[in-house]
């Protein structure tokens, strides 16, 4: 037993004395894209890291919620027809392993860009085998309910399983969850979306045993539905299917055969907004999300060809999550930031990707077109709090850029930036706050990243 009579928990009624499970460099909570980047880069530099994963695997809203593809790779364009990727690093190094590993399409026409969809099982796989060769040690099934702060100093966190309850102490702690969970925990400043009102939650599916070449003939090979399509599914609403949203997403899989459809568009059954860091809202999302997909696998089985025979092959674990908490940090990427397309000589991100804001039956696109804008390092730090950072969706970003910012190939690149930060942090001694960001840019750059350095 180790007495931690030291620091303050974060918990209602802290326990003195529990066990240490563990005392590392580097803490990662959370395992999707943004938690395996920077848990893979972390180690890989030679420190000690733990990633700790509420569910038995990796992969977060790209696997339990299905999104499904990697979106934010290449630049939108009404002129060039040929994908030109923009984003490297870690993201072009996950890319690569799921396409060695057969879980990857080829290019996708989305609008007037291109992204990719992946086989969940192998992002797993390839998650899963990118840790361990990288020395991370990973527990799954364990989540955080507490804190270790010395003063606003993060020391570590207090983790839970059915094992009980235990200490992981840290140097640096990377909240990865998506959700900023531990900044939120530690009461650090946060937003929700616009005023409160976030993008609506979605309940991704997959079709299969689907003639994909007659579909395809039907649908287009654009993933966003044609306006023969929209017509249809308002048909199909007015002869009392539950289909909200008129312009939905589908995209062909790696598995022959099978469709991945985004077409749902989650509300609570009094038709307001959902906030799914309530798990009264996640659940009634959740439930509500499974019935709705019902319908619009009845809807595709009987009016699309290809699909007469098909059958509902899994939903995602989770409704799919665009956004929730928005981090207060020392910097904010604003919505002009994205319409300007503004290049830093601190930014930690390539974004090619539209604002993207998901409300009414219909999603906003506005395409940033043959450019892309950069992030800025000061969005991944919290404006209070020492030792520690943010990786993934919940950075500090006005509401529509977030829309922009939040996909999956920046949030590998977000993981990136957060262990390359945590590495200059560490070597040096120097708080986040005041590392240049200019200098984690550098760092990115010389391990892969799609960064020209002036």
């Amino acid at each position: 037993m180790t007495d931690i009579s030291a620091w303050s928990l974060t918990d209602p009624h802290p326990e003195q004395g529990l066990n240490v499970l563990a005392k590392v460099d580097v803490l990662v909570v959370g395992a999707g894209a943004a938690g395996v980047a920077a848990a893979t880069v972390a180690a890989e530099a030679g420190r000690s890291v733990l990633i700790v994963e509420r569910y038995g695997f990796a992969g977060g809203a790209a696997v339990a919620g299905m999104s499904g593809t990697i979106c934010g790779l290449y630049l939108a364009s009404d002129s060039d027809r040929e994908p030109r990727q923009v984003v490297g690093g870690f993201t072009e190094r996950f890319r690569r392993e799921l396409t060695r590993r057969g879980g990857l399409t080829a290019p996708q026409i989305y609008g007037k860009t291109w992204t990719v969809a992946h086989d969940p099982l192998v992002w797993r796989e390839t998650a899963d085998a990118l840790l361990e060769r990288a020395g991370v040690r990973v527990l799954f099934h364990t989540v955080v309910t507490g804190l270790v702060l010395d003063g606003v100093t993060h020391r570590g966190v207090v983790v839970e399983s059915n094992a009980g309850r235990a200490v992981v102490l840290a140097d640096r702690t990377i909240d990865a969850s998506g959700d900023a969970a531990v900044v939120a925990r530690a009461g650090h400043r946060y937003t929700f979306g616009d005023d409160g009102v976030i993008q609506n939650p979605t309940m991704f599916f997959r079709l299969g045993n689907v003639d994909v070449r007659r579909f395809t003939e039907f649908y287009g090979a654009d993933a966003i539905c044609p306006p023969h399509v929209t017509e249809a599914i308002i048909d199909g609403r007015n002869a009392g299917l539950n289909l909200p949203r008129q312009k939905i997403w589908i995209f062909t899989t790696p598995r022959p055969g099978e469709l991945m459809v985004n077409a749902t568009r989650l509300s609570g059954r009094d038709g307001r907004m959902l906030n799914v860091i309530d798990p009264a809202d996640f659940t009634e999302a959740e439930i509500l999300g499974r019935r709705q997909v019902r319908d619009y696998a009845r809807f595709m089985i009987e009016r699309f060809p290809g699909c007469e025979n098909a059958f509902v092959v899994d939903t995602g674990v989770e409704a799919g999550i665009r956004q929730t908490r928005t981090i207060t940090g020392i910097e904010r990427l604003t919505n002009d930031d994205v319409l300007a397309a503004r290049k830093r000589d601190d930014g930690i991100c390539r974004v090619p990707w539209p604002i993207e804001l998901h409300a009414g039956d219909r999603p906003k696109l506005t395409w940033l077109l043959d450019d892309y804008y950069e992030v800025p390092y000061g969005t991944l730090v919290p404006d209070r709090g020492e030792h520690i950072i943010v990786a993934g969706r919940c950075l500090s970003a006005e509401h529509e850029a977030l829309t922009s910012a939040r996909v999956t190939a920046q949030c590998f690149e977000y993981g990136h930036a957060a262990a390359m930060a945590t590495v200059l942090s560490l070597d040096g001694d120097i708080p986040y706050r005041e590392l240049p960001g200019g200098e984690v840019r550098a760092a990115m750059a010389a391990n892969g990243s799609a960064l020209s350095l002036s």
